[in-house]
Formats: structure tokens, sequence, C-alpha cells
């Protein structure tokens, strides 16, 4: 069973938007970044720092303001708009599929699938799967043989679950990851996450974590991690080989992890940067910029542990004088 693609004409699109349209005749059929889109879909230029990628892109179509359109490669349109962020995020609800739809699933006759299990189109559940009271599993969903799903997990549509994963309960796996657009007169507009999260082979995701689905492509758990209880995990974010996130880690958007990461307590990381493989965040520690070298850091902001256990003597010190 296949996952249908939506389908449009350039013209809806354009009148969908309120924007002005070129007289092509083309068919789009989604939505990509500006370095893995195809001749099908349409991208975006909201921020400058992304300009470097124009010159390559493949997209058919780019929302982009009229001072960069001259940027864009012989063959790409240019959609004119001075807003295409808010255009983009509006966008996505046009290709956006239903969160749940009914129809026919495959279940290896070996699985164990409780009575209570919702089901959506299209899913597969492989050999010796287990599924326990109260679970909801969305349409195209994939999960492979030996994983075990515990009561009241939620997967969303899309998502693949590799072998021998342990998800317990609680766990909510492909929601919209939180990002919108906004108006002028400052209105929140949804941005529909039309990715899917990805979970590799012998990972254990503990109860009540949260892992969004990516806006475009994929969010990826990568093979071996380890992911404690109470943690949120950001749209399009990629945790390498057996790294370890503890209870109430927090990973914004668009995170990526090296190899055997290990991230304590309710530390955290901004969006957009990547962590040195074999590298320790101590718990409550902030990561605000990429980590290069590999080390055990800690604090905020965030320092080599040794220079933070310095620091925290000469303040007990202070204290102490004062």
């Amino acid at each position: 069973m296949k996952n249908e693609k939506k389908e449009f004409s350039l013209k809806e699109i354009c009148q969908y938007l309120n924007i002005e349209c070129p007289d092509i005749d083309k068919k789009i059929i989604g939505i990509n970044t500006l370095t893995d889109a195809t001749e099908n879909e349409i991208s975006f230029l909201e921020n400058k720092k992304y300009e470097k990628y124009l010159k390559n892109t493949k997209a058919g179509a780019v929302l982009i303001r009229k001072e960069d359109a001259n940027k864009l490669p012989d063959g790409v349109i240019a959609l004119i708009t001075d807003e295409p962020y808010l255009k983009l995020a509006l966008l996505t609800k046009l290709f956006v599929n239903p969160p749940f739809e009914e129809g026919g699933y495959q279940i290896n006759t070996s699985a164990k699938v409780h009575s209570s299990v919702v089901i959506g189109k299209g899913a597969k559940i492989g050999a010796n799967v287990e599924i326990m009271p109260n679970v909801t599993i969305g349409p195209y969903v994939e999960i492979d043989e030996g994983s075990i799903i515990y009561p009241n997990v939620t997967i969303y549509r899309d998502a693949k679950i590799g072998k021998n994963v342990k998800i317990h309960a609680g766990s909510v796996i492909g929601s919209d990851g939180f990002g919108y657009a906004h108006t002028k007169d400052a209105k929140h507009i949804k941005i529909y996450h039309l990715g899917r999260v990805v979970i590799e082979d012998d990972v254990e995701i503990g109860a009540n974590t949260t892992i969004d689905r990516a806006v475009f492509g994929e969010t990826r758990i990568k093979r071996g991690s380890v992911i404690d209880n109470l943690v949120q995990i950001g749209h399009n974010c990629e945790i390498g080989e057996y790294s370890i996130l503890v209870s109430q880690v927090g990973l914004s958007g668009s995170t990526k992890l090296g190899r055997n990461v290990v991230m304590g307590g309710q530390s955290a990381t901004a969006g957009h940067l990547e962590i040195a493989p074999f590298t320790t965040i101590a718990a409550r520690g902030g990561v605000t910029k990429t980590i290069k070298e590999p080390g055990v850091y800690s604090g905020f902001p965030l320092m080599p542990h040794k220079s933070w256990l310095k620091l925290q003597g000469i303040l007990n010190r202070l204290l102490k004088k004062g």
C-alpha cells in the first residue's frame, strides 16, 4: 500500500497564496528545503544565511523576495512575495495529509496486538512485534520485527520504527514540531509538518517522551540510542548512534548529535547546532553554540567541566568572604 502524494498546479498554488503567477504549466507535489527540493517541489528563502544554497537548488519554484529573484538558477521559477516564510506556512496546510485514515493494514501472524489497539491505513506490523493496550498507530507507520510498544503510546502517520525498539508508556512519536510564522499584526500561523520520524534498530525510548516529526525530511534517532522518560526532541533533530539522553533533556529543532553523545538531566540545546561525537553535557547544561571538540561541558553559558568546577570554587570563596 502506497502513501499517495498530493498534486497541485502552480496556478492553483499561486491563487491559494494570493501571489502573482507566471504563465507556466507546472505540477507541484510538495515542499522542501533549497538543498533537497526537486523540480516538482517548491522551496523558499527567508533567511539570508541560506542564500548560498540558491545557486544549486533543483527546486521547481522558490518563494522569494523580489530583490533576490535574480540569484536563482535558470529554469527555477521565482514566486515573488515580501513574506516568503509566512507564505510557506500557509502552503504547508495545502499539502498536509489527514492525521488518520482507516483502511487495510498488514500484521505479521507472529505479532501480538491487543484488541484495543487502533491501526491506520497502510500500516505494517512486523514479525514478533508486541503492541500493548490503547496504542494508536497512524497511517503508513512501519514497525519492524521484535519491537515492543507499551500502553498508551501514540505513533503518528508515516513514522518508521526499526527492529528491537522499545517505546514505553505514554510516549508520542511524530507529532508536529513547534513551528509558526507570524503575520504583520502578530498572529501565529501554524507550519504543518510534512516530514516523518525514523527510529533505527535497538533504540529504547522512555515513558512520556515526545519526538516531533520533521518539517520536511526526517527526524532520526540512530541505532542503539537510549532515551529516558520525559525527553523532548524537536523537529528535524538527528540523534547519533548509541547516544544517551537523560530525563527532561530538551532539544530544539534541527539539533544534530554525533555518536555516543551523553546529555545529563535537564540539559538542553538551542536549535540548528551540532554536538561532536563522544561529548558529555552535564546536568542542566545549556548548549547555545556548535561543539566541535569532544569533551565534558557544564553550566550556562556552557564551558568545559573543569572550568565550571573552578568557577564554582571561586564563587563559593567569594560568598564566604562576604
